[in-house]
């Protein structure tokens, strides 16, 4: 079977940074790439976050925007994408907004644990490319990559993002929160080439900021 989609959705600083440098959770994007956002999360079956990630915001984005849950509601989907969270210590908190939010819960983990707030499990496979076909079996053919750093590495390094989604925020953070890890982090050679990724567009949002799409060339 074919793995899914892959789409990687992210707003970053100047300097590719996603938090100050004292961390905490990243306040980056205004109201036009929170727009981009959701039209991303309307397109895609489920969102990969990051335990890390979950951890820092105890909540996941949701679509807010009428007419995009209307869109979802005509073709017969869930009005929110499935929250598939990677984790292999699930010990969260019960008392966060992220349990209380109108979604479905899933949990990728190496071995088939229950956890309590998950409606359904998966395992980690020895590979990401048979995580996500296996996540393509469960009916997930877009998924939408919204983080942390690790988990946004652990793809890359895999070469399975499929796209890059952007938004470039006008300030420059400093610091070592980068959307690629900074240290551990293998880069695939084929990934640095020149004519790896393929610009899709390029569109100005309000506030100054910029979204890229690229795709991956393969």
């Amino acid at each position: 079977m074919q793995r899914p989609t892959v789409r990687l959705v992210l707003a970053v600083s100047l300097d590719g940074r996603l938090a100050a440098p004292s961390g905490g959770a990243a306040q980056l994007g205004g109201a036009g790439d929170r727009h981009v956002l959701e039209q991303a999360l309307a397109w895609s079956d489920a969102v990969l976050i990051g335990a890390g990630t979950l951890r820092a915001h105890r909540c996941t984005c949701l679509i807010h925007e009428q007419q995009l849950l209307t869109q979802r509601k005509q073709d017969g989907r869930p009005l929110q994408p499935t929250a598939l969270v990677v984790s292999r210590h699930p010990d969260f908190c019960q008392d966060w907004p992220f349990f209380q939010q109108e979604l479905e819960r899933h949990l990728l983990t190496p071995d088939l644990m229950s956890a309590e707030g998950f409606s359904a499990t998966h395992r980690l496979q020895t590979s990401w490319e048979k995580t996500l076909v296996e996540l393509a079996a469960s009916g997930f053919h877009r998924l939408v990559l919204l983080g942390g750093a690790r988990l946004c590495g652990s793809l890359l390094e895999a070469d399975q993002v499929d796209e890059l989604q952007l938004t470039l925020s006008p300030c420059l953070l400093g610091g070592r929160f980068s959307w690629i890890p900074c240290d551990g982090f293998n880069m695939p050679p084929a990934l640095s080439q020149p004519d790896a990724w393929t610009l899709i567009s390029a569109d100005r949002l309000s506030g100054h900021e910029l979204v890229v799409r690229y795709g991956r060339s393969r």
